[in-house]
């Protein structure tokens, strides 16, 4: 599959969105810039050709009919908080912005779905989703300001994942525009569906290659009644930390937030925030518990982390909770203050977290350089960190993100955990897919875009 060049001058093929959506064809030079860019940290060289505000699906149909016609590439994006460079945008390229199509369609208690735009912000979807009794549980870090939808071309993951699952859990079904603009439906609105090929789940996760998402049938829960109990612990050493996690997703014990920092982690978050963390310990484990069973859940995992060498403390007071869990969300703030970040994704099975501290150990030994380090210790996910001076990643760097890649995958991990591949982990993706699984994929790819204008150059 080769991207095509626009064959017409781009001069008409502005005329034509300017004729189809008015005022919502943005070609100011400050807005093209900041398309270059998302939190990735990576800069595409040049501006695309235009962006697109579409309201409605048939505007985005019309709009991928045009890009179509004139073979022009369409990079869709929503709120710009990708990490993998996912949504960036380069000459000659129309960007769809999802961000005006931000409505809830419906919220069905009985069935415990709500129907929604795309660019609907997942925060947002929450608060309105509350007054019902209900929640969307996919829970990223960007929550307040990434879009659902975004959230969906991801498969987004967050803190709330051992207990409740990844974004692909919480997705019905999906309406989806294709390259060449019509419009699928795709999935259901039932619990159970198994009537031909997943399309749907196919789509979550796909980065926008495959076709734009413009509708989404998701799963809500009902919000339990009961306290939330928070769990934290200091340990020596973030492997003992880390063995200490193992023993509580081992012993059957779900908790809704399992999260883990190294020594590195906590220098950086203690002046940030203020605290003494780094004489606390060289790890730090925080948990919390949902539900009926959340403080005897609480009390046993607070035993096992004190049989592995931790010092927990438990709390039932929703503020003090959330004063705990906050160490944990400070902590890429905190690294910025620092430098340049590099954020890195890479899972394993939650067993072999011990090792892949292990592991990291071993790269900084390696490199000379710290690699500060938190996890999502209940689903073994881990957000290595690289910090750097400049705006360009050093090539010793990116020398360790490539142990770092093949010791994940030698744990029997994987390359990316929540963040997807975007245009930061393309070079790696045929080591880990293997040559027959790579070639189905650009297969599919093919089917579903055979020109290759849906965001061209990333994945693949």
């Amino acid at each position: 599959m080769t991207t095509t060049t626009p064959r017409l001058d781009h001069t008409l093929v502005l005329d034509e969105l300017g004729q189809l959506l008015g005022s919502n064809l943005l070609t100011d030079p400050a807005t093209l810039d900041a398309m270059r860019a998302d939190k990735s940290g990576h800069v595409s060289p040049t501006t695309p050709l235009a962006v697109v505000l579409p309201r409605s699906v048939t505007e985005v149909q019309a709009v991928m009919r045009l890009a179509t016609a004139h073979r022009v590439p369409v990079v869709t994006r929503g709120a710009g908080t990708g990490l993998a460079g996912g949504a960036l945008a380069s000459a000659g390229e129309i960007v769809l912005s999802t961000l005006a199509m931000n409505r809830i369609l419906e919220i069905n208690a009985a069935d415990e779905l709500a129907v929604v735009e795309p660019g609907i912000i997942n925060a947002r979807f929450n608060r309105e989703l509350a007054p019902h009794g209900l929640w969307f549980a996919p829970d990223p870090a960007s929550r307040e300001i990434s879009t659902v939808g975004g959230n969906i071309a991801t498969n987004a993951g967050g803190l709330l994942c051992n207990k409740y699952g990844v974004t692909r859990d919480a997705v019905l079904g999906l309406s989806v525009v294709l390259a060449d603009g019509r419009l699928v439906e795709m999935g259901h609105r039932s619990t159970k569906g198994v009537t031909g090929l997943d399309f749907t789940s196919l789509m979550v996760g796909s980065e926008g290659v495959l076709g734009v998402i413009v509708g989404a049938t998701v799963r809500v829960r009902r919000i339990t009644p009961g306290t939330v109990f928070t769990i934290a612990a200091y340990f020596t050493d973030v492997r003992t930390a880390a063995a200490a996690s193992a023993s509580v997703t081992a012993s059957g014990i779900r908790a809704s937030v399992m999260e883990l920092m190294d020594a590195a982690c906590l220098a950086a978050v203690g002046p940030y925030l203020g605290l003494d963390l780094a004489d606390r310990g060289g790890a730090y484990l925080v948990a919390q518990t949902d539900g009926g069973s959340a403080e005897e859940e609480a009390r046993q995992i607070a035993a096992i982390l004190a049989a592995a060498g931790g010092i927990p403390s438990i709390t039932g007071d929703h503020a003090e909770g959330e004063a705990l869990l906050a160490i944990r969300r400070a902590m890429h703030p905190a690294l910025e203050t620092t430098g340049t970040v590099l954020i890195e994704d890479v899972s394993v099975p939650r067993s072999a977290l011990p090792a892949m501290f292990d592991a990291i150990a071993s790269i900084e030994a390696r490199f000379g350089i710290t690699i500060p380090t938190a996890a999502h210790a209940g689903d073994g996910n881990l957000h290595p960190n690289f910090v750097f001076a400049g705006a360009v990643v050093p090539p010793l760097i990116w020398e360790a993100a490539d142990a770092l890649f093949q010791a994940a995958i030698a744990l029997g991990g994987t390359l990316t955990g929540e963040h997807g591949i975007g245009i930061l982990k393309r070079r790696w993706l045929r080591g880990e897919l293997g040559d027959d699984q790579f070639d189905l994929q650009q297969q599919v790819k093919s089917l579903f875009d055979p020109l290759g204008l849906l965001n061209p150059g990333k994945v693949f």
